[in-house]
């Protein structure tokens, strides 16, 4: 079976963000970084080449497939800032249409700044795409 190409690395997150982060993502990746530590209370690390990851779950698909992913995370892509969230139950989807201005993928939130969004919104969606996570593959919440 192929293994996952998105892993912890020792990659710098300061250098990542540096590299690849306009002068106001930079900003908002500080408070995106403290939010997410907060939360997790997990130290920010590389995952693959372009991904800030707070802590990992281990997950097992229905097809046998397993993995390790961040618990939470969140990444540059171009002139966008993306957070990946689970907002599969009713209140994570109630709390997305209150959200702002964004939009979203199967699990990746896009917007621009965090100026666009509610902040205290987006800290009670990622508390409850952490809670959803652990409640589909059980709570193993390494480092």
């Amino acid at each position: 079976m192929a293994k996952n190409k998105t892993r912890p690395t020792d990659a710098s997150v300061a250098d990542y963000i540096t590299s690849r982060a306009s002068a106001q993502q930079r900003a908002d990746c500080r408070e995106l970084m403290a939010l997410f530590k907060k939360i997790t209370r997990h130290s920010p690390r590389m995952w693959g080449p372009s991904i800030v990851g707070y802590g990992s779950e281990r997950y097992t698909y229905e097809s046998g497939r397993t993995g390790e992913a961040p618990l939470a995370a969140f990444a540059i892509r171009g002139r966008e800032l993306v957070v990946y969230l689970s907002v599969e139950g009713e209140k994570q989807r109630f709390l997305l249409s209150r959200l702002g201005k964004h939009t979203m993928g199967k699990v990746c939130l896009y917007f621009k700044q965090l100026a666009d969004i509610d902040k205290s919104v987006l800290e009670r969606l990622v508390v409850g795409s952490i809670a959803e996570v652990r409640q589909r593959y059980g709570q193993d919440d390494g480092a």
